[in-house]
């Protein structure tokens, strides 16, 4: 999405939402002094917080300042390429995405890129989009959205398709693809309505409306709201904290638990069950399992190896 096409969505924001003009300024001081000439290399980044004895925090960073980190082919390679490398990487118990971006998180598509693609590559560059999203959900660990700055339509979708969801209080979030005459392209339609039901998430898709963490909290589209701090990464602090409360527990049970949950809401009851019951045999002959019984019995902490 083009800076320009960028700030008129926000400032076309629901009447009650004020716009938090420091962080829309902030991140075009950021762009200004941006060599046009970024490399390619630099606009995501993928890094790892080990803590001794529970695995790894796999943090997704996106950097593209000048195009508020709006999808591009090549950020999607990124992305495409980091999901699989953490995908199989049994010592990460959880992801974090961010932004690197002060007052961005993601501005979704990048529509500058999108004018110069032909009709028949428009369909094609969706579906990917679509694909990568579906991928990171499908994530065998839980995977935390730490919402510092604005995400609309691809950001926002994105955010979604995780687990977890922080956001700093000043945070602009919305599905605003009705104002360009499109709808939700990346799962919006779908995620949306399942997180905080189908009354609100039409009204927030038909009118484009954007609203900020704090608003975004009391609809349950976040899980957490936190106080915005002078360095601008607050949500992110949190999500880290969130994390490594994740980490001690058995990384076993917490993928299972995250396939029961998520296979399960959406089947009816009893099949949801029978998906538990399923989940909870793959957990029986485990060395974990064993591990924390007999850490329980010893009174010490268990020593979970995801075996």
């Amino acid at each position: 999405m083009s800076p320009q096409i960028f700030q008129n969505l926000l400032r076309r924001g629901s009447g009650f939402v004020k716009l938090h003009q420091n962080l829309v300024s902030r991140s075009y001081s950021v762009a200004a002094s941006t060599s046009t000439e970024q490399s390619s290399s630099d606009e995501f980044i993928l890094k790892y917080i080990e803590k001794e004895g529970q695995g790894k925090i796999a943090v997704l960073g996106m950097n593209r300042p000048r195009a508020k980190n709006a999808f591009s082919k090549n950020l999607i390679a990124k992305f495409e390429e980091s999901i699989h490398t953490v995908r199989f990487d049994k010592d990460v118990r959880a992801v974090i995405i961010r932004s690197l971006v002060p007052g961005i998180f993601c501005a979704g598509a990048d529509l500058k890129e999108r004018l110069t693609m032909k009709a028949s590559e428009v369909g094609p560059f969706v579906a990917r989009l679509r694909a990568f999203v579906s991928a990171m959900e499908t994530m065998p660990m839980p995977i935390i959205a730490a919402l510092d700055g604005a995400a609309l339509g691809g950001g926002l979708e994105m955010a979604l398709a995780c687990d977890l969801r922080v956001a700093s209080d000043s945070a602009k979030m919305g599905l605003v693809e009705t104002r360009l005459a499109i709808i939700p392209g990346g799962g919006g339609t779908q995620r949306l309505p399942r997180i905080v039901g189908p009354a609100i998430a039409k009204e927030l898709i038909f009118t484009g409306r954007v609203i900020d963490g704090a608003e975004a909290h009391q609809i349950g589209l976040v899980n957490q709201v936190v106080e915005q701090n002078k360095e601008g990464d607050a949500a992110y602090n949190r999500a880290v904290e969130l994390a490594e409360e994740i980490l001690p527990n058995g990384p076993i049970g917490v993928r299972m638990a995250k396939i029961a949950i998520s296979r399960g809401s959406e089947v009816d009851l009893a099949s949801g069950l029978a998906i538990e019951e399923q989940c909870y045999a793959q957990i029986v002959n485990t060395k974990d399992r064993i591990e924390g019984l007999v850490a329980f019995k010893e009174k010490r902490p268990p020593r979970f190896q995801g075996e």
